[in-house]
């Protein structure tokens, strides 16, 4: 009964919360079409700069694929004021850090820093947007450091590989298709005009949001921003991804050979974009096949049949469609058939008898509680904020989620596994020793 009286007790937290958060966050835009999204928070001295630029794997074409993660090593690679590896000192002198990732949708850059450094973190960025350096020399020793990455990459990570594999099978037309560190192939190849071009279209300012969070003033931040940032030209908006994966119309399977202790597999179904209608619903299914011990398939495959290791799921925020995706490592002397059946079983147990109200009710309850813990702290603000900024087009959603998942019900998780978990509809990736020849 207690967790029963969870939800109502932190709904009306994340209520008031909310209300006051919403009204907290601070935006403008400057001229160049850059847009900024501040909150002022006292609790610390520190403060955070996200930098999110909406480019990721799905903007590129076979020829340059893995420019977007390229960018990410060459943006700390020296620009005008700040020479090699002077972005990292600086940072660090001024008592900051900083990372970088890229992803299928997005590249964002996260700066961490005594808001004392905050006119700094400004100077360096708007160096590197302004002026990055594409020095020859410098791009192909970080081409050797990305086609090592990559090999070295492949060689790790049984999940690397088996997912490229599957995403190229159920991806036949859709950029998802590649990996986001591209194929070797276009990184020995990629030209300087590529990457000047490439540069100059995607880390234009209007092409980017910025969040800070932290111990900062929004008028100072305002300020900092129309000097340092405003400067740099907008440029023309980028052309639009216009390719939509044709709806799949069969069952396809990929099996890669690799030597491991046992077996890998990976199932994804094509589900929708982050902004669709059905995002919270399969979010929370995700939660109920393998969220916790107690999840379907969690206590089914390992703890009841022993069949598998480990169990794990994905639906992640995307621009576009894009999978649901079921991880297993399979136990030592399973067999996959019996695996993927038990898998299948579950699925089709959702699909015609639904989940219990107490299922629900526990992960509505992870949800909130994630959601409240994500949102405590300045990287936390930054980063949701920033998300729901790009993926479901205004920051304003993020406060909006807690009542979004609480209106998902049991009608909708029935309906939702009925309708994207089809046969038809998925691709089975396995990865194993001795395949046969």
């Amino acid at each position: 009964m207690k967790q029963f009286f969870l939800v109502p007790a932190l709904l009306c937290c994340l209520s008031v919360l909310a209300q006051n958060k919403a009204d907290d966050v601070k935006t403008f835009t400057l001229t160049n079409g850059m847009k900024f999204l501040v909150v002022e928070d006292n609790s610390i001295p520190n403060a955070n700069m996200y930098l999110l630029y909406r480019v990721g794997a799905r903007n590129e074409h076979p020829g340059i694929t893995g420019l977007s993660h390229f960018f990410e090593h060459m943006m700390f690679n020296g620009s005008k004021k700040y020479g090699p590896k002077e972005f990292d000192r600086t940072m660090e002198f001024n008592g900051g850090a900083n990372n970088a990732y890229t992803t299928e949708n997005v590249t964002v850059y996260t700066d961490w820093f005594p808001s004392s450094a905050l006119e700094k973190i400004f100077d360096l960025e708007a160096d590197r947007i302004a002026s990055l350096t594409i020095d020859p020399k410098m791009v192909e020793s970080e081409r050797g450091v990305v086609l090592s990455e990559r090999s070295t990459g492949l060689e790790n990570s049984p999940w690397r590989m088996l997912g490229e594999a599957v995403n190229a099978t159920a991806f036949q037309e859709h950029p998802y298709h590649w990996p986001v560190i591209g194929y070797e192939e276009d990184i020995k190849n990629w030209t300087k005009e590529d990457l000047e071009y490439y540069f100059k279209t995607y880390y234009a300012p209007n092409n980017c949001v910025v969040v800070i969070s932290g111990n900062v003033k929004t008028d100072e931040v305002k300020r900092l921003a129309q000097k340092y940032l405003e400067p740099i030209p907008a440029q023309k908006a980028a052309d639009p991804v216009h390719l939509v994966e044709p709806p799949q119309t069969g069952e396809r399977r990929v099996t890669v050979q690799k030597q491991v202790a046992t077996p890998y597999m990976l199932i994804g179904y094509h589900t929708p974009e982050a902004r669709h209608k059905d995002f919270y619903a399969l979010s929370i299914l995700s939660s109920v096949l393998s969220k916790g011990n107690s999840s379907r398939l969690y206590s089914t495959l390992v703890d009841k049949k022993q069949l598998v290791s480990n169990v794990f799921t994905d639906y992640s925020e995307s621009f576009d469609p894009t999978l649901f995706q079921i991880y297993v490592v399979a136990a030592k002397d399973a067999k996959e058939a019996d695996i993927e059946s038990t898998i299948y079983e579950e699925i089709e147990k959702i699909k015609k008898d639904g989940i219990t109200e107490k299922e629900l009710q526990k992960i509505k309850n992870q949800k909130l509680m994630e959601f409240y813990g994500q949102i405590e702290t300045i990287n936390g603000k930054s980063n949701n904020l920033g998300t729901y900024e790009l993926f479901f087009g205004d920051y304003k959603k993020m406060f909006e989620a807690p009542a979004e998942y609480n209106k998902v019900t049991l009608d909708d998780i029935k309906r939702v596994a009925n309708e994207y978990f089809k046969k038809s509809n998925r691709t089975v990736g396995v990865l194993k020793a001795n395949v046969e020849d």
